[in-house]
């Protein structure tokens, strides 16, 4: 009982409360990791595909989901059918009751398309230009041999789209939008050239377009005749099909072969069916960006007030009133920022800045709306108080003789704060940083007020001039698990896209943190302090 006094008195249950408390959390932050990439990643390896005999017909697919049975109702099975197009819907339950023993038949297909999400059933044939050159496992052999070029077609249209149409079609509207500038002054001198360089740009755009629609016909040549295990055919352009998985036939490696295959594309690809398939790319690269801006923007608004605050401003009421209401603004809701956001930063700024440099765009808005540039704005306002506060802790950590031996080698305040203060502190205000960092990454309200979309036509960053579009709505990896999870009309597709943006999320920030720190534990190795 004595030592158990003892310990108390010297604090060891506490020190023993701490670690297991600690433990525990971080048990839970293992689990919750473990738990989105488990739900997540697996939802890429090929499962086999099953066929049983209801009452009402055959029906294929993959087992996604089961029900016990409750009380009078029976067990159920979730199938993942796919045929929307055929049967309009994705998934069905089908109860237990009276089911025959499911089989695995070997010819059954899954085919990955751009559109109607996945068919599942047998390939019956494949056509070039409406003639029948195949059909059976022959068609399935030719397909699978044709695949790669009717892919690289697909991906040659899509860059094309994308890059050299997407580019002229900015060229011509600079041009217009020079034209009707000349036109609003008055001057007409150079509206001949004007003129003379659109039908030039639009005579480009024309063979571009009469060359797209070639490759399109190509891409529209090759035609797969499918078949429903219940008898329904439907055909389908070769040049839609993403993947072909013969899920029950394939080996191991082959399985392995398509999981890393899907990764690749959720990870490097665009998003397509309303963000429940494809790929996240663009949210990924969104998010980063944001990040990225924002870091740059708060940095030296927050290093700027503490500087303030902490070395020039009298201390008195004013500057504790200050504190506190810097202080109180890390409780403020995310959505409050969001609104003071939009009217301010997108209608006030945005809209000032419309009136006197793009009004030949009006009523059409080029910075009067939402863009990456007012959504890290606004970011940078709800995470400065993170960085004041542990900028103003490191900045009274310095030791007050370094200050003092500057001084008095003659070395101004300034020269001072420059030289001496703000290098042993950068350690305290790269832990703001990584704070700041970790609040930003994750927020989604402001983002909705400010410049976040569902899905960009173009990103905040690409090969056209000025390359960097601050004005640009942009994806992002939270918004796209709001929208994703809630706003997605097949919610049940959407569950795996769910956890793995999630997961992504997660390691986005830890990627992005782990950067960070890295940096401060260099600085603090260079400046001779702790390194951890």
């Amino acid at each position: 009982m004595s030592r158990l006094v003892e310990s108390f008195r010297r604090g060891g249950v506490f020190v023993w409360l701490s670690g297991t408390t600690l433990a525990f959390c971080l048990a839970m932050i293992l689990g919750l990791v473990g738990y989105l990439a488990a739900k997540g990643m697996g939802y890429f390896w090929p499962r086999p595909l099953v066929q049983v005999q209801t009452a009402t017909g055959p029906v294929l697919g993959e087992i996604t989901g089961q029900e016990p049975a409750r009380g009078e109702e029976t067990a159920k099975i979730q199938f993942r059918v796919g045929n929307r197009d055929i049967f309009g819907q994705d998934f069905r339950w089908i109860p237990t009751a009276g089911l025959a023993a499911p089989t695995f038949p070997k010819d059954a297909i899954l085919i990955e398309r751009l559109e109607y999400g996945p068919f599942i059933g047998r390939i019956v044939s494949l056509s070039h230009e409406g003639r029948v050159v195949a059909t059976g496992p022959a068609a399935f052999s030719e397909a699978l041999n044709r695949l790669p070029e009717a892919g690289r077609l697909r991906r040659q249209i899509h860059s094309i789209e994308k890059g050299r149409v997407g580019d002229l079609n900015q060229r011509i509207e600079r041009v217009r939008l020079s034209r009707r500038k000349l036109e609003a002054g008055g001057d007409t001198a150079g509206l001949q050239a004007l003129d003379a360089k659109a039908a030039d740009l639009q005579t480009a755009y024309d063979q571009l377009q009469a060359s797209l629609e070639q490759s399109r016909a190509q891409a529209r040549a090759w035609t797969l005749g499918l078949q429903t295990a219940d008898g329904q055919t439907k055909d389908c352009p070769l040049g839609s099909v993403v993947r072909v998985v013969p899920a029950n036939a394939m080996t191991p490696f082959g399985k392995l072969g398509v999981y890393l295959s899907r990764l690749w594309e959720f990870v490097a690809d665009d998003p397509r069916e309303s963000n429940t398939e494809g790929g996240i790319f663009p949210a990924i690269f969104g998010t980063v960006m944001m990040v990225l801006v924002m870091s740059v923007l708060v940095v030296p608004l927050g290093v700027i007030t503490a500087l303030y605050l902490r070395e020039y401003a009298r201390q008195g009421w004013l500057v504790r009133a200050v504190r506190v209401a810097v202080n109180n603004l890390a409780g403020v809701p995310s959505i409050v920022f969001g609104v003071f956001g939009l009217g301010f930063f997108v209608y006030g700024v945005g809209g000032g800045i419309d009136s006197l440099f793009f009004s030949e765009t009006l009523p059409t808005p080029t910075y009067g709306t939402g863009g990456i540039l007012w959504a890290s704005l606004t970011l940078a306002l709800l995470t400065v108080p993170v960085v004041v506060v542990a900028t103003e802790e490191a900045l009274g950590a310095v030791a007050r003789s370094q200050r003092e031996a500057s001084l008095a080698m003659g070395a101004t305040k300034w020269q001072t704060l420059w030289n001496v203060v703000l290098p042993s502190a950068t350690p305290g205000i790269l832990t703001g940083l990584i704070l700041a960092v970790a609040r930003g990454a994750g927020e989604v309200a402001p983002l909705m007020l400010t410049g976040v979309v569902k899905l960009a036509p173009s990103m905040p960053m690409d090969g056209s001039f000025p390359f960097l579009h601050l004005d640009r709505k942009f994806m992002h990896l939270g918004f796209h698990i709001y929208d994703v999870g809630f706003q997605s009309p097949n919610s049940e597709a959407a569950k795996p896209m769910v956890f793995m943006t999630a997961f992504l999320l997660l390691l986005v920030v830890v990627i992005l943190n782990l950067f960070a720190l890295n940096l401060r534990r260099k600085l603090r190795a260079r400046l001779g302090g702790s390194t951890f």
